[in-house]
């Protein structure tokens, strides 16, 4: 009864739980050790742990506020909504000039080039140069492979969410040392602020 209020509170706050059966994503741990490991798309344990099988997750308790696309591409490649509508831009009418995404979408020139620049440099978009008829080349950016565009966008997102979960790791080891060595005493503010928020 418990677990169904805990589900019911959870579904009304509008967060989710990790459910081992209906979801797309699978969560490994080692019996041996704390290690974990994240598996998309899979049935199988992806990996073993000191020659074991890992075991599938099944009692997280936890819950958290579901992710919003959007949201994950400003955290984890610093694309804000105009980079997102660059890129759809360009992805959806490409390949096209700099000065033809700004006509398009009513955005400034420079905060176009900053953008397609950083879009190239994740791997979201190519740019090559285009001979004008009039004399010149200009710069154009096509969308790339959508197969390298998943596996580029997937592996940024892990490289992000690892360096995410190391965070959060030393965050509870350096709260856990705090505590063993002032048994009698709060967590003090000051503690957050040795963890940036940038």
């Amino acid at each position: 009864m418990v677990e169904n209020e805990t589900d019911e509170s959870a579904a009304e706050s509008g967060e989710v739980q990790y459910d081992p059966e209906s979801s797309r994503y699978n969560l490994y741990e080692c019996p041996d050790c704390d290690n974990i490991v994240l598996a998309l798309g899979r049935d199988e344990p992806p990996m073993s742990c000191h020659d074991t099988p890992m075991e599938r997750v099944t009692d997280v308790e936890m819950s958290v506020k579901p992710p919003d696309v959007k949201q994950v591409l400003l955290q984890a490649f610093g694309l804000p909504k105009a980079g997102l509508d660059i890129c759809l831009c360009v992805i959806g009418e490409g390949p096209l000039s700099a000065n033809e995404v700004a006509e398009s979408l009513g955005y400034d020139r420079s905060t176009i080039t900053r953008y397609l620049n950083t879009l190239v440099e994740l791997g979201l978009l190519r740019r090559s140069e285009l001979n004008r008829e009039a004399g010149g080349v200009v710069n154009v950016y096509h969308s790339v492979d959508l197969e390298r565009m998943r596996r580029e966008t997937l592996i940024g997102f892990y490289v992000w969410a690892g360096e995410a979960a190391a965070l959060i790791e030393d965050a509870n080891l350096t709260k856990q040392d705090y505590l063993e060595e002032n048994p009698d005493q709060a967590l003090p503010d000051v503690f957050w602020e040795s963890f940036p928020d940038d």
